[in-house]
């Protein structure tokens, strides 16, 4: 029985203590410059760091709040992210079984009868036997001594971490996905109410032509045209109603349940208040907190423990075999001393020649990290180009924006001016049409560069990866 507890006892220490033969991981340096670009187009005038906030700070809005915070406990994709996760972290520890010994315990019972002649009387012999046995022991363990499944464990964990960085990643792209789907139904609605206007506008003009026309003023060809604008922004009320209800639905299908509709935007202008704005010139290590390069660093690390299990498997495999048991045949003298037995074994196996395959093993395991190596620098590389072209964006869409505000203002005027002009006879219907739709495409490209504001600061919190306030820590 001491023997049995030694070994039980003895067995996990020796394998606790394996050493490992993964090789010590180095993070690679970034192979992107020290901060981002500076110049005209980023209006960087300082390198200040750039605090990593969560999408409160970023989305400031209320109702955009709260549609972020349902989104996160009804979204699918969130779900089927946590599910995975949770497989990750339990595959951790059916890997890390097999650094410890199996304990199993097994009992039986077995009853004899006999009947016969006892020397050829006639008169019957009988008689029973019951036999009882308990045995208890480790199952055929290996001994860990060069760090097999150590490494295989923490390849493992490794694998488990990339896999909640991934997890984030989904969280990251569904709060940026829903922010933007916020901003497109502000966007549509802008569009709706201009093609509206634009219809009202039409219709009046059409009236007026017709007027004119019947007073043998104005020609055939100046009612159709003016009718070609009207139908024109009627399509594009029909349009952009549908557009409306598509957004609805992209944004329920986000949220992951029905929502209040009181908390969809008025404008645009209301989406672009709300939205902070995120400075330029901050370090680009910054990016080493993004989820997708914080999974592809763990991907890298998983893949340099792959190389202890395969630099191990070069090693002799050293099992040991423990077994305690205790036979009877009666049941209250199971547990007396003189019933117990004692088996302890070990065996050694190892392959002398394979024509090379776990060497290759081997190698096949530092080519694998050599390309998970790469992918990690591709993943910061991208990180990094994604973000300075949202900078760059954003360094000239202030001036666009004033740009195409002062053309919205100007064509306007003339559309106002020239309407009143044909009304009094001074200018041709063509002239009053072409100021119309000058207007209307005006309104029209000022939407869409306040919806590329507010895109780009949406883009920022997505690609500086914003709302993770540090890599993701052992379970």
């Amino acid at each position: 029985m001491t023997r049995f507890r030694l070994v039980v006892l003895t067995l996990p220490a020796l394998a606790l203590n394996a050493c490992s033969m993964a090789p010590k991981y180095v993070a690679p340096v970034a192979p992107v410059p020290v901060s981002w670009p500076v110049g005209d187009a980023y209006l960087a005038q300082s390198e200040a760091a750039l605090p990593l906030v969560s999408y409160r700070e970023i989305f400031q809005d209320q109702r955009l709040q709260s549609l972020v915070e349902q989104a996160l406990t009804n979204n699918r994709d969130l779900r089927v992210a946590a599910a995975n996760l949770a497989a990750a972290r339990a595959q951790v520890r059916v890997v890390r079984a097999n650094q410890f010994p199996a304990i199993g315990v097994s009992g039986s019972a077995t009853r004899t009868e006999t009947n016969g002649r006892n020397g050829g009387s006639p008169a019957a012999v009988t008689g029973d036997r019951t036999s009882f046995s308990l045995q208890g022991g480790i199952s055929s363990f290996e001994l860990d001594f060069f760090g097999k499944y150590a490494s295989a464990t923490q390849a493992q964990r490794d694998t488990a971490l990339s896999t909640e960085a991934a997890a984030r990643t989904v969280r990251l792209g569904l709060v940026a996905d829903l922010a933007q789907a916020w901003t497109d139904y502000a966007a549509d609605k802008d569009l709706l109410e201009i093609a509206r206007a634009t219809a009202a506008n039409a219709e009046r003009s059409v009236t007026l032509t017709g007027a004119r026309l019947k007073g043998g003023v104005a020609p055939r060809t100046d009612l159709r045209q003016a009718e070609q604008v009207l139908e024109t922004a009627r399509g594009d009320v029909a349009s952009q109603t549908t557009a409306l209800a598509q957004d609805i639905n992209a944004i329920r299908l986000l949220v992951g349940a029905d929502f209040d509709e009181s908390l969809l935007p008025g404008s645009l202008d209301e989406v672009n208040r709300s939205l902070a704005v995120l400075p330029a010139g901050t370090s680009s290590r910054v990016l080493l907190r993004r989820p997708d390069v914080v999974e592809a660093e763990y991907l890298l690390r998983a893949a340099n423990a792959d190389i202890g299990t395969a630099r191990a498997q070069l090693f002799p495999s050293i099992s040991l075999t423990g077994l305690l048991g205790v036979a009877s045949n009666a049941l209250s003298a199971l547990f007396d001393k003189g019933a117990f037995s004692t088996t302890l074994g070990g065996s050694a196996d190892w392959s002398i020649f394979n024509a090379g395959g776990r060497v290759a093993n081997v190698e096949v395991a530092r080519a694998q990290r050599d390309a998970a190596l790469a992918s990690y620098e591709r993943a910061i590389q991208t990180a990094f180009s994604e973000v300075a072209d949202a900078l760059a964006d954003q360094g000239t869409l202030s001036e666009r924006l004033r740009a195409a505000s002062r053309f919205t203002e100007a064509a306007s005027d003339t559309a106002r001016l020239t309407e009143a002009s044909y009304r009094q006879g001074i200018t041709s219907s063509l002239e009053n049409l072409d100021a119309q739709r000058s207007l209307y495409s005006a309104r029209q490209q000022e939407i869409a560069v306040r919806r590329a504001l507010a895109g780009n600061r949406i883009t920022l919190y997505r690609v500086l990866g914003g709302d993770q306030a540090s890599p993701a820590q052992a379970d």
